[in-house]
């Protein structure tokens, strides 16, 4: 697969686009931090109560589509991340600590906000925004990330602006 540096450039952008819906960082970053999420009554709803139901499922299915996410309606853990899910955990931790020691976007942003300001600055170039920032380590993980997961870069974006359509907006 032989692409256009354009087409290629296009690609990466929808997938960055995709990679900073609010509510599939939150999902991401759940189960990374506090394990598989299991059967038990209410405990999907509970961990994202602050997410509508339509949010939290467009957010898994986004992320089984992207293979980021195994679902089993029959394992005692319903949803766990995937290798690629937790490489994709690393680099939204990475981001966070990055823009958290620059302030960046700003001293009270919280994570989920840190994550999309920085994914975003990285869709626009290694040296793009305030070369005082130094956007280059992120936009790295991003780009290495996006290479060792070609799916998510080939499915990335597909659908994505339905999130929009439910008024995600930013949960932290």
């Amino acid at each position: 697969m032989n692409r256009s540096r354009p087409e290629n450039l296009l690609h990466e952008r929808r997938a960055i686009r995709t990679l900073t819906l609010p509510s599939l960082i939150r999902l991401i970053t759940e189960i990374d931090d506090n394990g598989p999420i299991s059967h038990q009554k209410g405990s999907l709803q509970g961990a994202f109560g602050d997410l509508t139901p339509g949010q939290l499922r467009h957010a898994i299915d986004t992320a089984r589509d992207l293979g980021l996410v195994h679902a089993d309606e029959q394992a005692p853990d319903r949803y766990r991340l995937t290798a690629s899910g937790e490489d994709l955990a690393e680099v939204y931790d990475t981001v966070a600590r990055w823009a958290r020691a620059r302030h960046f976007p700003d001293t009270t942003a919280d994570f989920v906000t840190r994550v999309q300001h920085t994914l975003q600055l990285t869709s626009r170039g290694p040296q793009a925004g305030v070369s005082s920032l130094e956007p280059s380590a992120p936009h790295q993980v991003v780009t290495e990330f996006l290479q060792a997961h070609p799916r998510v870069l080939n499915r990335a974006g597909i659908g994505s602006s339905h999130e929009e359509a439910l008024g995600a907006g930013r949960a932290a």
